[in-house]
């Protein structure tokens, strides 16, 4: 299933508020990525980038930059689930 997402928000602390097309939102805890993965560092390191987050056309992903991206269904399966709009 391909996850559209509707909305998207970052937030303090390296969080994502994602908000979905079937109607769940999730917070996405970014601080893992940016620890672990190559590239990610970046999001911490470089004032402003984090808060800088597009939604691409396909609205299959995020991303902040050429290099840094991550896919609607990581943020689906990962995500921990919130009531309420975000």
């Amino acid at each position: 299933m391909i996850y559209r997402i509707k909305k998207v928000v970052p937030e303090k602390n390296f969080t994502l508020m994602v908000e979905f097309d079937d109607g769940r939102s999730v917070t996405y805890d970014m601080t893992e990525d940016i620890n672990s993965l190559p590239g990610y560092s970046d999001l911490k390191s470089i004032y402003g980038l984090f808060d800088n987050v597009h939604l691409d056309e396909s609205r299959t992903c995020v991303y902040w930059n050429d290099y840094i991206d991550l896919p609607s269904d990581e943020i689906y399966q990962y995500g921990k689930t919130v009531t309420g709009d975000i």
